[in-house]
């Protein structure tokens, strides 16, 4: 039956019982009738509806209204059982007495109390009433007791037993509530029914303690069980009521608390020592049976990462209590001959919990109970920092009698001092824990195995505070054992002496010498020698003297600058100067460097430094006898010969051993990189323009080689900087390795020298052939030189039409197999020295960073520069006359700064294009037309290019290609004025130039 909102009505709260939920209340509005009496014409108001009825509510109302919604069956069964179920089955499975499912039982009724109570708390000055049985909800009015009642209770030990009953004062008197049919209508926090009164009671009295005396006068307590009774139930009742007693003592005792910090690596015991049973989260069994709970588990128990549990405590007198519940009284039980003292200690909270926050301020997240935990390195670097100030504010601060081990948290320090001897460092330190000394190096395998607890000579364990093993760690790893000195480090690891130093971790003594390797701010500029044939750039003298300056130090050096720089000349004029100055002391040095690049080394030496004299130690039939090495002052050979004559080259004792491309070295496992360490030499250097390739650990082979134990052990780098870099990005990391390798490496990039460069830098690249290469062209060459010479045999110097083409084809024959024998013969099956050059230095430049153009004359030699690209997974722009949208791919090129090759046709793409992103031009098959080629190099060199420009033409070695090199050279006016076609060429060339270029 609806109530009319437009007639008066009345909100009231209805009392009645569940069979499985106890005690729950529901709203209604009742309409009103004259004089204001309620009518039987009522209706349920919920949250939904409760709008509707606005004018008759007040504020309050609704919180109330909706705690009523919330106690309601539907919305219980809602609220544990996710799934559809009927009400019957529900209650059935829940509360079956022998099936039911206990924790959900136990849920349900937190749930239910708990909004229970807060609902009866707003009920005063509202309209309560108990429910009819056939739902009328205003049959029976209650009222709310005004002011809250309280409990006494009381004890009476005789020589038998213990009886103990409550009382209930409320308005100082005793209320008569024992077998009155007093109901509690909620338990947690209790309220009963008494009379049509609801009572509420101070210090929110847990109803459990009354339910038993509804019906029953008091409860015996034997003797037998009195001791633990008064334990677990007596003394925590007397912590929150006032307690009457006859046959037992109770004394009532103030102290001052002393507050107690203690620690542990076992986590404390939950409240009164009983391991909590988690309860099921509410919802549907599980089918099957239910899982035995999981023990805990500590993170990182077992190692450094596991927590220390502080506990904050205080002493009352002889008795320790916890932090909560901070209540204005602790009660402790003592026995007494045959009776009992019950001593009740009176609490000073604002102490209690002023001590808490001076823990708390201080770093230590204390919580309500007074228990906190931190990671271990954490926890003994905050003991360490605080310890001694706690102490001095009143503080007991120690280890916990549950501890594993007795840890020591007295002050701890350190000193290191480090004094240069020789090319030595020795390191010398004393660490203190207390009155403990213990020799520095003691702590070497902890800190590099990053254990923390190190045992004192009293048993304790101290823990290594957690900054030594950052600030410590390259010392201890890079340091070494050497005779006489328990730890000594190489003098290569300056920098890092410098660190300590600067860090104030250590004490530092060094040689005025050293001091000015220390502290110098340019490398003082060295005179050329004699010899030297050319001219340094400012950047390349630069260059030289930083060589020299390694040099005097007996340090390695790492010249890492951008390809094109002139890695090759800087090198050569420092060989030049051991030569002359006789520094070398008659000794070669050994030049290591991939097979591809001899020939280029001897042309620039040739070029710069003519006086040098050079062995070619390479080939099948090299001579091998290191005998011979004292005519020479430079010794070239190449990476597989290391590896083949290692044991051998080990044996001479070389003034230089270099190795350009050093990046061959960087996987420290290989055969190349065992072979070259065992290599024996005054001084080494590296040369490449790539010191990493595909990861940090490419450094450390390189940099281990020129100065063995500077990035200590291949685990601990891969540990302590391979990992961090890469998986992390650690800044920190990568600072510290830079700062490590920064005073043996010169790394120039082209945009740093670019002032100081021309604007097109050209390199000639001499490329070998293969074997079967090889073969091939002798074969070809030999053809056609029959063909020729007779077809010359009583002509005129020079030749008629019909031997020009003949020379045409054959030159262009020979000129396709000394770029790939696969433009000549689609049989092929063997590789290219060219092609395996080339691809090597696209790779090289690619990373970089740089862009390049590659020209070829053959469409054929592109199409299998792309298949070499595609199977390296190099991405590349490409262009030939059969290109539709060759601007498509300029803008692609251009404008995509990871797509960084472009492979174009000389004839398609040689002229009109504007290719200002490249920086690098490849020339793979030069011809006679220079100006064909400066055409090509101008797409990239041109108006807008910001950079320089570096042209590199791939010649094979001891082909056509070279000789016809050699003929521009020696007719430089005519190919560069004068020739501008392959006939014009031809019509040029005398017997002369024919003999020798097929000779």
């Amino acid at each position: 039956m609806n109530v009319s909102t437009a007639q008066p009505f009345q909100l009231v709260y209805s009392l009645f019982a569940h069979e499985y939920l106890g005690h729950l209340f529901t709203a209604h509005v009742v309409q009103l009738g004259p004089g204001g009496r309620l009518t039987l014409q009522h209706q349920t108001i919920s949250a939904k509806n409760a709008p509707e009825f606005a004018d008759g509510l007040e504020k309050d109302d609704y919180e109330l209204i909706a705690l009523c919604d919330q106690l309601q069956q539907d919305a219980v069964i809602k609220e544990f059982w996710p799934r559809k179920i009927t009400a019957a089955d529900f209650f059935l499975k829940t509360y079956h007495p022998e099936k039911g499912d206990k924790p959900l039982q136990e849920a349900i009724a937190r749930y239910v109390q708990t909004r229970l109570g807060r609902l009866l708390a707003g009920l005063q000055g509202k309209h309560v009433f108990i429910m009819g049985r056939d739902g009328e909800p205003t049959w029976r009015e209650l009222r709310l007791a005004p002011v809250a009642a309280s409990v006494l209770f009381h004890f009476r030990r005789n020589e038998e037993s213990t009886h103990y009953f409550p009382t209930i004062q409320f308005q100082n008197q005793k209320l008569d509530f024992q077998f009155k049919n007093a109901v509690l209508v909620c338990q947690q926090p209790a309220w009963l029914l008494l009379d049509d009164v609801l009572y509420c009671f101070r210090h929110d009295v847990d109803g459990r303690k009354l339910l038993p005396f509804l019906n029953k006068k008091f409860i015996t307590v034997p003797r037998a069980v009195e001791k633990s009774y008064f334990q677990k139930f007596v003394a925590p009742l007397m912590e929150s009521f006032d307690v009457h007693a006859r046959g037992f003592d109770i004394r009532t005792e103030r102290y001052l608390a002393r507050p107690q910090l203690t620690f542990s690596d076992v986590p404390p015991a939950p409240a009164g020592g009983v391991p909590l049973v988690p309860v099921r989260p509410p919802g549907p069994p599980r089918r099957g049976r239910v899982p035995m709970p999981k023990p805990v588990v500590i993170p990182g128990a077992g190692t450094d990462e596991a927590p220390l549990f502080f506990t904050l405590t205080f002493r009352y007198g002889a008795y320790d209590l916890p932090l909560t519940p901070p209540r204005a009284m602790s009660v402790q039980l003592e026995e007494d001959a045959d009776s009992y003292i019950f001593r009740r200690l009176l609490r000073s909270a604002k102490e209690e919990n002023d001590r808490a926050e001076e823990l708390r301020l201080r770093g230590l997240p204390l919580d309500a109970e007074g228990h906190a935990s931190l990671p271990k390195a954490e926890a003994f670097r905050w003991l360490h920092d605080n310890a001694p100030a706690l102490g001095e504010l009143g503080f007991q601060v120690q280890g916990g009698a549950t501890a594993s081990q007795d840890y020591f948290i007295g002050p701890v320090r350190v000193e290191v001092g480090i004094e240069e001897r020789g090319d030595w460092f020795d390191v010398r330190g004393t660490v203190w824990f207390g009155d403990y000394a213990v020799p520095f190096i003691r702590l070497r395998p902890y800190i590099l195995q990053r254990r923390r607890e190190y045992r004192l000579p009293n048993g304790q364990v101290a823990f290594i505070p957690d900054e030594w093993f950052t600030d410590y760690l390259e010392l201890f790893a890079f340091a070494e054992e050497t005779e006489g000195q328990p730890l000594a480090l190489r003098r290569h690891h300056l920098s890092l002496v410098n660190d300590l130093e600067a860090d104030n971790l250590a004490t530092v003594t060094l040689t005025r010498r050293l001091e000015k390797l220390r502290d110098f701010a340019a490398v003082e500029d060295r005179p050329l020698p004699v010899g030297f044939r050319g001219t340094l750039r400012p950047y390349q003298q630069a260059g030289y003297n930083w060589l020299r300056f390694v040099q005097d130090y007996h340090l390695g050096g790492c010249l890492a600058d951008d390809m094109g720089l002139g890695k090759s000349v800087q090198t050569l004029v420092m060989l030049l100067e051991r030569q002359e100055s006789g520094a070398s002391q008659g000794a070669a040095s050994l030049l290591v460097l991939p097979t591809s690049l001899v020939y280029n080394w001897m042309a620039e030496a040739r070029k710069f430094t003519p006086s040098l004299r050079l062995l070619v130690y390479t080939g099948t039939y090299r001579d091998k006898n290191v005998g011979q090495f004292a005519d020479y002052d430079v010794v070239l050979t190449s990476y597989g010969i290391v590896r083949l004559d290692t044991e051998l080259l080990a044996s001479y004792q070389f003034d230089y051993v270099i190795l350009d491309e050093s990046q061959a070295i960087k996987n420290p496992s290989s055969t190349t990189a065992q072979a070259v360490r065992q290599l024996r030499a005054r001084h080494r250097l590296i040369l490449t323009g790539t010191p990493v390739e595909n990861s940090t650990m490419d450094l450390w082979s390189q940099m281990t080689f020129i100065n063995p134990g500077l990035l200590g052990t291949q685990a601990f780098f891969r540990k302590e900087f391979v990992k961090p870099i890469e998986k992390n990005q650690d800044e920190s990391r990568t600072k510290k390795l830079h700062a490590l390798i920064k005073p043996f490496v010169l790394r120039r990039h082209k945009a740093q020298v670019a002032s100081e460069l021309p604007e097109k830098t050209e390199h000639l690249s001499y490329c070998p052939l293969t074997e079967e290469q090889a073969q091939f062209y002798e074969e070809t060459k030999s053809f056609y030189r029959n063909k020729i010479m007779e077809s010359l045999e009583g002509h005129a110097p020079t030749p008629a039409g019909g031997t020009q083409l003949l020379l045409l084809q054959g030159l262009t024959r020979l000129r396709q197999i000394a770029n790939h024998p696969h433009l000549a013969d689609q049989t092929y099956e063997g590789e290219s020295g060219k092609m395996r050059e080339i691809l090597r230095m696209i790779r090289s430049v690619v990373s970089e960073g740089h862009k390049v153009l590659v020209f070829s004359q053959f469409v054929q030699h592109l199409t299998l520069m792309r298949a070499g690209l595609d199977e390296r997974q190099l991405a590349y722009a490409y262009l030939d006359g059969h290109t539709r949208d060759r601007q498509g791919e300029v803008e692609r090129f251009q404008h995509d700064p990871d797509l960084q090759i472009f492979l174009i046709s000389l004839k398609a793409g040689g002229v009109g294009l504007n290719l200002t992103a490249a920086d690098y031009v490849f020339i793979l098959d030069p011809w006679w037309n220079p100006a064909v080629e400066a055409q090509a190099i101008d797409r990239a060199h041109r108006i807008g290019q910001q950079r320089p420009v570096f042209v590199y033409k791939f010649i094979s070695q001891n082909t056509v290609e070279e000789k016809i090199l050699a003929l521009q050279r020696r007719k430089l006016q005519l190919v560069s004025d004068l020739i501008t076609t392959d006939e014009a060429v031809i019509k040029s060339l005398t017997r002369e130039d024919i003999e020798e270029l097929l000779g």
